[in-house]
């Protein structure tokens, strides 16, 4: 299983067309055969950083997820149009 972290930074400005970006998104991911979980979160404090929390059953999966035409438009199109800073946390869980 492959898990990770995707934080995001946006401009005030930008808050409520990225949370609408990311409701589509989000239902959009779900549906995916290879998707376990896909929770977008604001960072309590920081109305304008979002947190993605991503699970995806392997590689070929996560793989798929970015060659989706709901990630290319939503994410690509929109949220990475937007952002201002990025990173990416890998998970390995302990369980």
């Amino acid at each position: 299983m492959k898990s990770f972290l995707v934080r995001m930074k946006f401009s005030p400005d930008d808050r409520v067309e990225v949370a609408e970006i990311l409701r589509n998104l989000a239902e959009a991911s779900r549906r995916e055969p290879g998707c376990i979980s896909y929770i977008p979160h604001h960072v309590e404090g920081d109305p304008d950083a979002v947190l993605i929390y991503e699970q995806y059953k392997d590689d070929a999966a996560e793989d798929a997820h970015r060659k989706s035409p709901h990630f290319k438009k939503y994410a690509v199109g929109g949220l990475y149009q937007k952002m201002l800073e990025r990173s990416r946390e890998d998970l390995i869980a302990l369980l």
